[in-house]
């Protein structure tokens, strides 16, 4: 079969591979129809995620149809389509009994490397380093899909694929964003990020009450997509002093909630900014906490900070102490995707979110490594890419 595979910082390729088989009686075997390139997969472009090997097969936002189930897969078949998430989830364990399901403690082959880092492990995922269980991607013409009798959904005929492809991972972040605000009606909600997750945080809070939703990045072509699809106010932290406009927009009290969609690789201006990518070049630092540092500062008093966006090492001059001060609470971690599944198919479903709106390509799975390129470059024009295999 053809597959991207990573080689290094920048460098991915389409090759032929082994095609995958059943190594487990719980997996599935799953022909991808459709499937996307993710901004968190940038971080392993950018060479920020560890433990990743030359030839790993990329990818964790997929879907497609059963091909072949092993003898202990009860209720999927054949023919099947499914949208698989990007966490593998054993069903079983505590945190899955408890609808913690990226936190799973059974789906990581390799939980001892990730816990001398984290000091603890997650789920496995796919397509995302050995330290998360080294399992192939979905970027890919088949893919080989662990306890797949656990999270996969299956998706009715009147859907369509590009419906419900998001369902695998950033429409279910998006929404767990603004789910960890506990967002009360009249709430005023601040998104830092205009990407896929921060336009689907900023929908995702209006559905759930907010009466004003502001929303921040400094490429004007996602602010206008913000504005025009998501119903957010908008501000350019390019040219306009984010403190001071946020201040104005909320009488002085400042956001009730504030989302950090943007993560470990967040762009800023001035010394901070230069103080960080220095020392994320001498690796003295892993992580640009620039948003985060902005984002706690700007939450009210007694206000929610939810951490979307990926963090993967260690940061510094983050103030925690303005943030106990404060009394805030920080809600953050990977998607516990399967938890939200059923309420946002009926969305779609009901047409209360197409989450369509924000695809801007549409490839070839062998035009990987320019998808890759172009979308790692060209934030503005470039807002998510899907791929097809066939």
């Amino acid at each position: 079969m053809r597959a991207v595979c990573w080689y290094g910082k920048g460098d991915v390729r389409v090759e032929t591979v082994p095609d995958p088989s059943i190594l487990n009686p719980r997996d599935a075997i799953v022909r991808v129809t459709l499937t996307a390139i993710c901004g968190s997969d940038l971080h392993i472009y950018n060479g920020h995620i560890p433990g990743m090997e030359r030839g790993d097969i990329l990818g964790h936002e997929f879907m497609g149809e059963v091909v072949e189930v092993g003898a202990q897969v009860r209720n999927l078949k054949r023919g099947d389509r499914v949208v698989v998430p990007f966490t593998i989830c054993c069903g079983k364990c505590y945190f899955c009994q408890s609808q913690q399901w990226s936190l799973c403690d059974n789906t990581n082959p390799n939980a001892p490397a990730l816990h001398k880092l984290y000091g603890a492990s997650g789920a496995g995922l796919f397509g995302y380093s050995h330290l998360y269980g080294g399992y192939a991607g979905g970027q890919s013409q088949f893919v080989r899909v662990p306890f797949a009798g656990v999270a996969p959904i299956v998706v009715d005929n009147d859907l369509t694929d590009e419906q419900v492809l998001f369902l695998s991972d950033i429409l279910p972040t998006g929404f767990m964003a603004a789910d960890n605000c506990n967002i009360h009606a009249g709430d005023v909600v601040a998104v830092w990020g205009c990407g896929p997750v921060g336009q689907f945080a900023i929908r995702s809070a209006y559905l759930l009450g907010a009466e004003k939703v502001i929303a921040i990045d400094d490429v004007p072509e996602r602010l206008r997509l913000a504005r025009e699809r998501s119903g957010a106010i908008t501000i350019n932290c390019a040219t306009t002093d984010v403190m001071a406009e946020l201040n104005d927009l909320t009488a002085g009290r400042g956001p009730d909630s504030c989302i950090d969609a943007v993560g470990m690789e967040a762009h800023g201006y001035g010394l901070a900014y230069a103080y960080d990518r220095t020392k994320q070049a001498l690796m003295m630092e892993t992580d640009r906490p620039g948003v985060l540092r902005q984002a706690i500062a700007a939450c009210r008093k007694g206000g929610t900070l939810s951490i979307p966006g990926v963090y993967g090492g260690f940061i510094d001059n983050v103030p925690i102490g303005s943030a106990f001060a404060k009394g805030l609470t920080l809600r953050m971690g990977q998607t516990h995707v399967p938890r939200y599944l059923p309420t946002l198919m009926r969305r779609i479903r009901e047409h209360e979110i197409d989450p369509t709106f924000i695809i801007s390509h549409r490839t070839r799975l062998e035009d990987a490594p320019e998808a890759y390129k172009v979308f790692n470059q060209d934030k503005g024009a470039c807002t998510k890419v899907v791929m097809k295999p066939s």
